[in-house]
């Protein structure tokens, strides 16, 4: 498809009516719409429809088909990979309804919802979502990507626990997407991202859950080593119930962060596990021996705070990222992500080490496109790009990816964070997944209306 420069007359003639607004480049609100929260690469749409419901949704669809346009899609814009140059955006922020149903404990959740108001609305009844570390990520785009969770060892990837969906496909109808009555599509889009048609909405499994024993521990990179090596040991140890991660990262010196932590280079520990509080702190206390612990806490939480666990960003910025799954993390392995993500690294550079397994690799009763189950951690670096260059983070982050090819299976869809370099999309599935959505592609959208993510 095409990505021309449209104006409101000609745009009008197939656009027809929609509840949203729709915004070209000389409106005012054009500029607010399309910057998401990654903004070192924004989309630059020819038009921009609000979508408010599936209607709009569709309508913006058969424009674009019936001018030739592609189509982009934006709820909260934590991953934009490929911004889109000309075409029609279409921004999900506005469709953000949230429907429990304590009875079947499921959620139906509209395609532009955040996990914090998943959690909010499942909190009362005593269940929760498999959200992942940030509660401000869009719900749909996560779970379309897999979705590891804050419990994935437990419960497995998001996209294993999807019921329905409601997707407007490159024929501009809308369908509803079960195992029984779309099985291709049901299959593609658990997994396989956004390549196919717009998700409007999806009902979801919730779990009995309303607590976690989770929190973090920061320690001076000075003690990496030793760290490190725990860390290890504990994932070769630890039960299903029990999420581990460490990051390591120079903390900036803004008034929000600590002052324990204010321009200190620091590793830190990350644990959630739905284990008893006494269960879960014998199997976490050699982290304890390690001294000092510059800061941390470690605590009974109810799952509505489990974001407090990461305290991830909440302010836009700029930023580049990508990851590698690894079918094991050798002492080698360990050794090169300190020595290269550590306090001589030429950028800033936050690497964050999570220990995969357990649930994750076990393929759902329905089966998805899912990719690299076999992989038992992955190793996300990310870099702001507020005062370097993208370039000079490219060329790190490729000595990092280099560096751990030996223990490489792949990489995950949800965490590629900026422009992405070649080979990476191939780098999603195996060759068998790939295979089956390029075809699925082929029949479902033949004329590539959704092509900001290639798939040939």
């Amino acid at each position: 498809m095409g990505s021309g420069q449209q104006s409101p007359t000609s745009a009008s003639a197939t656009l027809g009516e929609v509840r949203g607004p729709v915004l070209y480049p000389s409106h005012d609100a054009y500029e607010q719409e399309r910057i998401a929260f990654q903004t070192a690469f924004p989309h630059e749409p020819a038009l921009i429809v609000g979508a408010e419901d599936a209607d709009d949704v569709c309508a913006a669809v058969a424009h674009a088909a019936a001018t030739g346009l592609s189509v982009a899609v934006q709820a909260t814009g934590h991953g934009v990979t490929l911004p889109q140059q000309g075409g029609v955006l279409v921004s999900t922020h506005r469709m953000a309804g949230v429907h429990i149903d304590p009875e079947r404990q499921e959620a139906r959740i509209a395609a532009g919802v955040r996990w914090y108001q998943v959690i909010a609305a499942a909190a009362p009844y005593g269940l929760a979502p498999l959200s992942g570390s940030s509660p401000d990520v869009g719900a749909v785009g996560y779970i379309l990507g897999g979705g590891l969770g804050l419990l994935g060892r437990e419960f497995g990837f998001a996209a294993d626990h999807v019921r329905s969906l409601d997707v407007v496909t490159s024929d501009a109808r809308l369908r509803t997407v079960t195992a029984t009555s779309e099985p291709e599509l049901f299959w593609a889009f658990r997994g396989g991202k956004d390549h196919l048609g717009i998700v409007t909405a999806m009902t979801i499994r919730l779990f009995p859950v309303d607590r976690v024993y989770g929190g973090g521990l920061f320690f001076d990179v000075a003690q990496a080593r030793e760290v490190l090596a725990e860390f290890r040991g504990l994932t070769t140890r630890a039960p299903e119930t029990l999420n581990a991660s460490l990051g390591m990262l120079r903390c900036p010196p803004l008034p929000q962060v600590p002052g324990a932590l204010r321009n200190r280079h620091v590793l830190h520990l990350r644990f959630a596990s739905t284990s008893t509080s006494e269960a879960a702190a014998e199997l976490i206390a050699p982290f304890r021996r390690i001294e000092p612990v510059v800061l941390g806490e470690i605590r009974d939480m109810p799952y509505s705070e489990s974001g407090t666990i990461y305290n991830d960003p909440r302010a836009p910025h700029a930023y580049q990222g990508s990851n590698v799954l690894l079918a094991d993390f050798p002492p080698e392995a360990a050794e090169i992500t300190r020595r290269v993500c550590g306090p001589a690294a030429p950028v800033p550079v936050v690497l964050d080490i999570r220990h995969l397994g357990g649930a994750l690799s076990r393929p759902p009763a329905q089966p998805n496109a899912v990719g690299h189950r076999d992989a038992q951690y992955i190793v996300r670096i990310l870099s702001p790009l507020g005062n370097v260059e993208v370039n000079d983070v490219r060329r790190v982050h490729h000595r990092i990816m280099n560096g751990l090819a030996e223990w490489a299976v792949g990489r995950s869809a949800n965490f590629v964070y900026g422009a992405v370099g070649d080979g990476q999309f191939e780098a999603f599935h195996e060759k068998p997944t790939l295979m089956r959505l390029r075809a699925l592609k082929e029949k479902w959208d033949p004329q590539d209306v959704f092509g900001c993510i290639p798939l040939a």
